[in-house]
């Protein structure tokens, strides 16, 4: 399996993958369509926050169950994800955006 990195909504940070890059953690918050929020302090690359899938949760919230495979797909069809609805991820709990969330092409490392 794969890490699967975002940049956050509200501050356009890459997310740190604590498995390379601890100094520079920082909590993100991922949020549904419903308001319900999952935190995360040490995100460890694998696109759970806080105990929710990312994936999953964007499966949920498209209405393909709870089919981690299913997002994952869906995040990569270009023809659907233009019409999805997206579970953002930022640094500031409240922050209410939409649309997707930008990947981060460091994976959530960082290099001097």
């Amino acid at each position: 399996m794969g890490f699967f990195s975002w940049k956050t909504q509200d501050t356009n940070k890459s997310i740190p993958n604590i498995e390379q890059s601890a100094r520079d953690t920082f909590t993100v918050y991922l949020r549904d369509d419903k308001g319900n929020v999952w935190k995360e302090e040490a995100y460890s690359g694998y696109g759970d926050f806080g105990g929710k899938d990312y994936y999953e949760l964007l499966a949920e919230m498209n209405g393909l169950g709870s089919d981690r495979d299913a997002g994952i797909k869906l995040a990569f069809d270009k023809e659907r994800n233009a019409t999805a609805k997206w579970p953002t991820l930022t640094e500031d709990k409240d922050a209410e955006i939409t649309g997707e969330p930008r990947e981060c092409r460091y994976q959530g490392f960082f290099y001097d």
